[in-house]
C-alpha cells in the first residue's frame, strides 16, 4: 500500500465531516483475522455493531465468517433483510424484542443470548407464537457485570434452554470486554485466569449432558489468545475490520488503521489553530482523543457540538481538509449515515450505514 498521507492526499470527499474507510486497509484486515480464525478451525462471527453497514458486512461472510453479531434487534432485522442469513443478539434481548426476532428467525438462523428464565420463557413463546425455532445461548458474566449469569448456574439455564419449545439450546457466550483494551502484559494475565474458569465451566456443562455446541465470545483486543487458548468456538471480534486509535495505540494487534475522517477548515483567524466542521457530532468524545493524522504533528481539541481545533494548524488553511483517526469507532459510526469508501487512486464509493438505531 501506498503511504497513508499520499492515498489521503488523493481523497476529495463530496461533504465534510465525512467517515472515508481506506478500503485496501480494510481488506488486509478482514483477510488477516479471517485466516487466523480458518487456521484454527474457528468459526468467525464478526460483530455488526461495530460498523452497522450491511454492505460491510456481507463482505465479511463473503470472505467466510459464518455470519454476523448484532447488538440490538434492528441491526438483527437490517442484516437479515439485507441477506445475510445467520445473525446472533449478543446483548440481552427487552420483552418487546422477542417476537419480531421470532418473526426474523422465519427468513434466517436467528440466535440470541439469555441470561435468565423470565428471558427464556418470552423466547420460547414467541418463537411457538411465530412458529420459528431461535438459537438460544446462555449469556456468562466474565466479570463485568453488565449481563450475564454466573459461570457456576449456567447449568440450570442450560437445562431450561434445552426443555423449552422453540428454543435450540446453542451454547454459551461469554465475551470480556473490560479485557479488549488492557495492555499486553495486564490483557495476557487477565485473559489467562478468565480462560480457566470458562474451560471449567465448559466441563462442568459437559459433565451434566449439556456440553454446548458453541462457546462464542472473543474480540479483537484478545482475538490471539482466544484462538490460542482453544476454549472458544466462535470469535465475535468487530473492530478489527477499520480499527482506532484505542485499539492501535495497544501496540500489539496485527491490523491497520482504516476508518478516517475528512474534515473541512472553516476558520483561520488565530495563529494558534484552525477551527474545522467537526465537533461532537461528528467524533464521539468516548474513549482516547481523537488522532490527526494530517496535519501530522497537529492535535485535536473539541470546540462544541460541530468545531474542532486543530493545534497548531500545521499548513492547515481555511477550506482545506484535515484528516483525523477516531479514538473510539463504534460510537463514531452511529453518529453518521455513511462511509465514503477509498480506492488508492482517491476514488469514493457510498456505502450507507443502515443498521443504525432506528424507531421503525
Amino acid at each position: 500500500m501506498q503511504p497513508l498521507a499520499d492515498v489521503l492526499g488523493l481523497v476529495n470527499p463530496p461533504i465534510t465531516p465525512a467517515l472515508v474507510i481506506r478500503r485496501a486497509a480494510m481488506l488486509a484486515n478482514l483477510a488477516a483475522m479471517q485466516t487466523a480464525c480458518d487456521a484454527k478451525g474457528v468459526r468467525l462471527r464478526p460483530h455488526g455493531k461495530m460498523h452497522k453497514c450491511s454492505r460491510l458486512g456481507k463482505l465479511q461472510v463473503a470472505g467466510g465468517a459464518i455470519g454476523l453479531c448484532c447488538q440490538t434487534v434492528g441491526e438483527a432485522e437490517t442484516y437479515v433483510h439485507a441477506g445475510i442469513n445467520d445473525v446472533l443478539v449478543t446483548a440481552p434481548v427487552p420483552p418487546w424484542g422477542w417476537p419480531r426476532l421470532a418473526a426474523l428467525a422465519r427468513l434466517a438462523h436467528v440466535g440470541a443470548v439469555l441470561d435468565s428464565a423470565v428471558q427464556a420463557r418470552e423466547a420460547s413463546v414467541a418463537a411457538l407464537a411465530a412458529g420459528a425455532v431461535l438459537d438460544a445461548y446462555v449469556d456468562i458474566d466474565p466479570g463485568m457485570g453488565r449481563a450475564g449469569v454466573a459461570a457456576d448456574q449456567a447449568g440450570a439455564l442450560a437445562q431450561l434452554l434445552v426443555d423449552l419449545p422453540g428454543l435450540h439450546y446453542a451454547g454459551v457466550q461469554a465475551y470480556c470486554g473490560h479485557h479488549q483494551h488492557l495492555l499486553p502484559a495486564e490483557r495476557v494475565a487477565a485473559h489467562a485466569a478468565w480462560t480457566d474458569r470458562l474451560r471449567g465451566a465448559v466441563h462442568d456443562l459437559r459433565s451434566a449432558g449439556l456440553a454446548p455446541p458453541q462457546v462464542t465470545g472473543g474480540g479483537t483486543g484478545t482475538a490471539a489468545m482466544d484462538l490460542a487458548a482453544g476454549v472458544y468456538t466462535e470469535i465475535q471480534a468487530g473492530s478489527y475490520a477499520l480499527m482506532d486509535v484505542e485499539y492501535g495505540d495497544l501496540g500489539d494487534l496485527p491490523f491497520a488503521p482504516a476508518l478516517f475522517l475528512a474534515a473541512s477548515v472553516v476558520s483561520a483567524q488565530h495563529a494558534s489553530h484552525v477551527t474545522c466542521d467537526a465537533g461532537h457530532k461528528a467524533l464521539h468524545p468516548n474513549g482516547p482523543a481523537q488522532r490527526v493524522v494530517v496535519p501530522a504533528g497537529s492535535g485535536y481539541r473539541p470546540m462544541g457540538d460541530e468545531h474542532g481545533a486543530i493545534i497548531p494548524p500545521g499548513g492547515a488553511v481555511e477550506g482545506g481538509i484535515v484528516w483525523l483517526q477516531p479514538g473510539h469507532v463504534d460510537p463514531t459510526v452511529a453518529l453518521h449515515d455513511a462511509f465514503f469508501v477509498a480506492d488508492e487512486d482517491g476514488a469514493l464509493e457510498r456505502w450507507a450505514i443502515d443498521a443504525r438505531r432506528s424507531s421503525l
